[in-house]
């Protein structure tokens, strides 16, 4: 039988120092067949000439050049529309896969069956020289988690917090279809994906690291709480789809909880109006 076909969608924006290990990951890849989307939001750096040297000899590689910047949601979009892949990996140049990463999922997800959607990992988290800083999950000395992950129907666990590292995940092509990719409307992707996607598929966990994820001090996570942040405007909007999706007395739960937190970086970052808008979401959600 022969394999299903992996679309790794590589997203670069002013990546040019990071990208040739991010594609070298890729193409060093255990599992095969591979489809390789490059998609350049536009960058001002060198981006365009790296992709072009890195990618000589490879005519199979898809390249996009977007001539303004559009940001990830859309320059993802842009991607999954030309791709083909029945599983697809988002990517950003600074991010690296281990060896097993695509088998590992495409393993993992064919076993759990179709209500499983999306597939994730641990992480190994690395400064921009590459060098090791932490794993994403907290382990005794014999490398044992502390605290289980969750899986399976996990729509309110990741409605009331953040546990999966974004970049570790595989998604089943039909998932992001039915979702139409991600809202072009958000500043950012992956909350809205976690509430949207988990309400209908399951989620299936590994516990491995199978992805480098590299951690920037200019990067978007570290613009989340600051006075006018779209980032937490998102974070309002997805908060009313999950108004919209809850189903249980525990989605009811999780959805509070999160407002709650969300309304006090609110107050830290000085977003006063989206405060209120939380506070007034946690108001009339019903009491679990």
């Amino acid at each position: 039988m022969n394999n299903p076909l992996v679309s790794v969608i590589c997203i670069s924006f002013n990546h040019a120092h990071t990208i040739k290990e991010t594609l070298e990951s890729v193409y060093q890849q255990s599992y095969e067949p591979v489809e390789i989307i490059l998609v350049d939001d536009n960058s001002m750096d060198k981006s365009r000439n790296q992709i072009d040297l890195l990618t000589q000899g490879r005519p199979d590689i898809k390249k996009i050049f977007l001539t303004r910047n559009v940001g990830n949601c859309k320059a993802f979009n842009t991607g999954f529309r030309s791709s083909q892949g029945e599983y697809i990996i988002d990517l950003a140049a600074d991010d690296v896969l281990e060896k097993d990463r695509i088998r590992i999922g495409v393993d993992c997800l064919i076993q759990s069956g179709e209500a499983y959607g999306v597939h994730f990992s641990d992480a190994e988290y690395i400064d921009a020289n590459s060098r090791f800083i932490r794993y994403h999950y907290r382990r005794d000395h014999q490398g044992r988690l502390l605290k289980e992950v969750p899986q399976g129907d996990i729509y309110h666990e990741l409605l009331s917090r953040y546990f999966i590292c974004t970049p570790t995940m595989m998604i089943r092509r039909k998932v992001l279809e039915e979702l139409n990719g991600y809202d072009e409307n958000l500043a950012y992707e992956d909350f809205d994906f976690w509430v949207r996607s988990s309400r209908k598929y399951k989620y299936c966990y590994t516990d491995q690291v199978l992805v480098k994820k590299r951690i920037l001090k200019n990067s978007l996570s570290g613009r989340q709480y600051i006075k006018g942040s779209k980032l937490l405007e998102s974070t309002y909007k997805v908060c009313l789809k999950a108004e919209k999706l809850n189903l249980y007395k525990r989605d009811h739960r999780a959805l509070i909880i999160r407002a709650a937190y969300e309304c006090r970086q609110s107050i830290l970052s000085r977003n006063f109006g989206l405060a209120t808008k939380f506070a007034l979401l946690i108001d009339r959600t019903p009491l679990p």
